[in-house]
């Protein structure tokens, strides 16, 4: 009887020690995420394949960022063509490090299977292209981090700050790319460089 009860009392010593080791590990990896990271966001967001993610599952990656809603017809096609100049220059080794995400600002008409036949039509349906959308708040509160302003002006149009956003792989927005069709020499450097030292 006093054989099993010190094996007991040391599996739960062993137990504890486990879940100790655990919570240290998981400590230090929030550690690693500062106050700017936008992996402190708590917001859920559902991809173009119907998965919901937070953006913390990101972690790791550079990523470069768009908000953008798939029925425009103005600045967005242009928007579209400036993120995949900016793949065409990524560095081909260093490239696997990379998420290019556009996020959607209208959630209510870009469901996941409207962003996956925009995928697909515009041959952005695998890595390392990515959309996202999520409820209107947290698109709004999204936005505000990127400093992307919009406005929905018809039930159809809005009108938008066209920015590509790149952060680091901790989440830490380091570089933006104001305007459209402007040369993205200085972006594509920024990616480069980041994704190198992963």
């Amino acid at each position: 009887m006093k054989k099993i009860i010190i094996a007991v009392l040391l599996l739960f010593a062993l137990q504890s020690c486990n879940d100790n080791q655990k919570t240290n590990t998981e400590a230090l990896k929030n550690k690693e995420i500062s106050d700017l990271s936008i992996y402190n966001l708590p917001s859920e967001w559902t991809t173009q394949d119907g998965k919901n993610i937070e953006l913390k599952s990101l972690n790791g990656n550079v990523l470069v960022m768009v908000m953008i809603y798939t029925s425009c017809k103005s600045a967005c096609p242009r928007l579209v063509a400036d993120m995949r100049n900016i793949e065409a220059k990524l560095n081909k080794k260093t490239k696997k490090n990379v998420k290019l995400i556009l996020v959607s600002i209208d959630p209510v008409t870009d469901t996941p299977q409207k962003l996956k036949s925009f995928a697909i039509a515009n041959k952005m349906d695998n890595d390392p292209w990515l959309f996202l959308r999520s409820t209107e708040d947290n698109t709004r509160e999204f936005a505000a981090i990127l400093a992307v302003n919009y406005k929905q002006i018809s039930p159809m149009e809005f009108s938008h700050s066209n920015i590509i956003s790149v952060f680091n792989p901790k989440g830490e927005l380091i570089y933006q790319q104001e305007g459209l069709g402007v040369n993205n020499d200085q972006t594509v450097n920024k990616i480069n460089e980041e994704a190198a030292k992963i």
